[in-house]
């Protein structure tokens, strides 16, 4: 079974600098360190015999076939997107990068990174610009309410910070 990540329907071509370190970094293992790795191993089994039988070789030539098809994915996208790495001159508005905290309206408090849809990480906040929330929130200032319609109904929130510095957790 692959450890990729399903490759994003992609809409936004936006991306934080950091993003594009971590494909590029990704690329980068891939096509120098993995791909090698299993090109040797399929090749020591292939030199056993046998293919139609050789579990290794099966498995090496399917996990090749998983690194190209990545490799062939990040090389394309990384040529399309759109690294953003300034910040926006209304920093009181909630644009791409921004970290936004929202009160929701049972009180509870959740903190967001609006990110490209390379970047999607729930464990770390990180939303898509891209999502019903991400857009319902885009251009809102801070101490605005807006309601937004998920899979799971509507639910409402108040924009209670916007922060775009690179120190933000």
């Amino acid at each position: 079974m692959s450890s990729y990540r399903k490759q994003p329907e992609s809409k936004s071509r936006h991306i934080t600098a950091e993003g594009e370190k971590k494909l590029k970094d990704e690329l980068l293992q891939l096509w120098k360190i993995e791909r090698p790795k299993v090109t040797q191993s399929v090749a020591e089994a292939a030199a056993l015999g046998d293919r139609s039988e050789n579990a290794e070789y099966i498995y090496g030539k399917k996990r090749l076939r998983e690194i190209d098809r990545r490799v062939r994915y990040l090389s394309k996208r990384l040529e399309e997107i759109i690294v953003v790495n300034t910040t926006p001159c209304d920093q009181g508005k909630v644009y791409f990068g921004a970290w936004i905290t929202l009160e929701d309206d049972q009180g509870k408090i959740v903190r967001y990174r609006l990110v490209g849809p390379d970047e999607i990480d729930p464990q770390r906040g990180f939303i898509s610009i891209d999502s019903p929330l991400g857009r319902a929130m885009l251009g809102k200032p801070c101490h605005c309410g807006f309601s937004v319609i998920t899979p799971t109904g509507e639910s409402s929130y108040s924009i209670t910070d916007i922060a775009y510095s690179a120190s933000s957790p």
